[in-house]
């Protein structure tokens, strides 16, 4: 339930400032955002935090993995 509210609560910072656009560099903190929102969600709900270390690392290459492939996916969308 916990992790349930805190990645409303980043949910919501991360609208805001994706919304009002405080200053020029705010993806930055948008990123960081949803990294800790990817950390709780690997740590807490995933339960990596309580696995081998092989199947952390595994999980954790999962997801960077994904992140290259939306990241590639971007670059040729805004390029085109």
């Amino acid at each position: 339930m916990l992790t349930f509210l805190a990645l409303l609560a980043l949910l919501a910072v991360n609208v805001t400032l994706g919304a009002t656009l405080p200053f020029a560099q705010v993806w930055i903190v948008e990123l960081a955002v949803v990294a800790v929102m990817v950390a709780l969600i690997l740590l807490v709900s995933m339960e990596v935090i309580h696995e081998p270390p092989l199947i952390r690392l595994f999980s954790g290459l999962g997801f960077f993995w994904v992140a290259i492939m939306v990241g590639m996916t971007l670059t040729d969308y805004l390029a085109r």
